[in-house]
Formats: C-alpha cells, structure tokens, sequence
C-alpha cells in the first residue's frame, strides 16, 4: 500500500467512480439525471480533497484499488472546507437534495463513537481485476494501519454482497438504517 499523492487524483477519481457507479448510497446522494456520472466523479474528486485534508488515501501498490479513510476528530473548519463542502453541494449534490443528504449523513454521524476512530469512507477496486485479492490486501493493510493508530474502524455499506467479505476481517454490523435502501453499519474493533 502507498500513500496517494495529489497527482494521482485522477486516478482514484477514476477507480472510485467506476467501482461505485451503481451503488445505492451514492447515487441517494448525488443529484440525478443525465449528468449523474460527472456528478458521481464530483463526489470523488471532493473525497480526495477531503481524506487529504483530514484523513488518508491510499493506493495499492498495482495502483488497482484505492480506499480513502477519514480522522474524524482531525476535521478542522477552514476557508478550504468550506469551499470544498460548497463545491459539493452545487455541483453534486444539488440545492434539492441537500436536506437529504444531510439528514443521512447526521444520522449516521449519530451512531459513531464519541471519541477517535478511523472511518473508512471508501474502498474500491478497477471493475476489471476485482475478485483477484487487491481488495482483500488493501483491507488488510487499512486494517493494520487503525490498529496501529489504536483507533477502532468504522464503515458503511448499501451493497448486500460486500457483508461477508467485510464480515471475515472481523466487521460487525452494529446497525442498519433505511433510506428507501438498506445501509448496513459495521464497526471492527482491535
């Protein structure tokens, strides 16, 4: 696993659109219609921004997968944040679903623990090479660096199938909430 410089921007944005095309709480989120693939780039593009500011991105050492992971307790408000979260809103979210998505992410915020933890906001693989383990060793090593950091891992799924497979690196599902859709919350401990 190495760190993601910001000339590989384009990169994750890429892997990252493509792996999350189709999922049910990205596309909650975003504003739809015919520029909905943009927007989900835009959403990427800001995650980067963001996990740079106040987290981690990384890459696997193939560069075929990326995650990107958030230190909440990190978060510091600035004029950059700020026109970051703008950005988001006008160009991804849209003024319409701005209360939605900001009612989903207050809800979701609410069952995370008070003090430090390691969030991570995405993992994705290049469609083309998944189901051959750079997902799994990317986990693996996304794991070893929240254990190392003593903070407990945190994360949220829309996609049914991807709960075994967290499930076997020791996730819990320690709660599900509905949002027309399923999104299934899991935590892993130390």
């Amino acid at each position: 696993m190495i760190r993601a410089q910001y000339e590989d921007k384009r990169l994750v944005v890429e892997i990252l659109s493509n792996s999350f095309d189709d999922n049910k709480s990205v596309n909650y989120v975003i504003n739809q219609g015919r520029s909905r693939k943009k927007r989900i780039s835009r959403l990427m593009e800001y995650s980067f921004d963001y996990c740079n500011l106040f987290g981690e991105v990384f890459l696997s050492d193939d560069k075929n997968a990326c995650a990107l992971a958030v230190l909440p307790d990190k978060k510091k408000n600035s004029l950059r944040s700020v026109l970051l979260d703008v950005k988001l809103a006008l160009t991804c979210i849209g003024v319409p679903n701005l209360r939605r998505a900001m009612d989903r992410e207050a809800r979701i915020k609410a069952l995370h623990p008070g003090g430090p933890m390691y969030y991570l906001w995405f993992i994705g693989v290049r469609p083309e090479v998944q189901n051959k383990g750079i997902g799994s060793s990317l986990l693996t090593e996304v794991i070893a660096q929240s254990d190392a950091m003593q903070r407990p891992l945190y994360l949220e799924t829309s996609t049914l199938r991807n709960l075994p497979w967290y499930k076997k690196f020791g996730f819990k599902v320690h709660n599900e909430l509905d949002f027309g859709y399923k999104l299934f919350c899991l935590k892993r401990e130390k």
